[in-house]
């Protein structure tokens, strides 16, 4: 439908973001496979940037520490939905901006990754332990912030409002941390038995 100018138009914008993020993200999150200039350097990516977080593990505290489900995590707070997690590398994230996100929501991406970061070097330097940070108790629910008692070493206003922005729009998550190898292998179906459909 877009026809051929607006296809060529629309991947060249998804080439374009992808690096742009790429290029924005590299001082905290080297990206992997990148072409190489004849120089030597990373180049370019195509349409999708895969960010390397494994070393993240090793430099806040070894297999119990900051790890891509955690980064995943927090960006719910920060109001988004996760890139695609561990493909096709363990480890890392992967993303992948469609032709129709502004520069404007790029950037706001950009910016919570960077902020994220910067909550990863306080685990690394100690400032907050491994195991009880914004990272590890992510995603935090409205439930979870309202609640009488706030024993973390970190504020509930950086839990709920990790910039600005969620102060004037704020996405909350209905559901906080779960236990994901439990649901994988315990699956429950809530969807009505074929048997039900069939006519009588």
């Amino acid at each position: 439908m877009m026809g051929a100018e607006g296809l060529k138009a629309a991947t060249e914008v998804a080439i374009l973001s992808a690096n742009y993020i790429s290029a924005r993200l590299q001082a905290h999150y080297p990206t992997l496979y990148t072409a190489i200039t004849e120089d030597g350097k990373p180049g370019r990516v195509a349409h999708e940037c895969i960010l390397e977080l494994r070393p993240l593990k090793e430099t806040t505290g070894g297999a119990k520490g900051i790890s891509a489900e955690d980064v995943s995590k927090r960006l719910m707070d920060y109001g988004f939905h996760a890139p695609t997690l561990s493909f096709p590398v363990p480890g890392t994230l992967m993303v992948e901006p469609t032709e129709s996100e502004t520069l404007d929501e790029l950037d706001r991406f950009i910016d919570a990754m960077i902020s994220i970061r910067a909550e990863i070097a306080k685990v690394e330097r100690g400032e907050w332990p491994q195991d009880d940070n914004p990272l590890k108790n992510a995603p935090h629910t409205a439930a979870s912030l309202l609640g009488a008692e706030w024993s973390h070493p970190y504020p509930r206003e950086l839990a709920a409002f990790p910039t600005p922005a969620q102060k004037v729009s704020k996405y909350w998550p209905p559901v906080g941390r779960i236990d994901n190898v439990y649901g994988d292998r315990n699956l429950f179906c809530a969807c009505v038995p074929v048997s039900d459909w069939q006519a009588a």
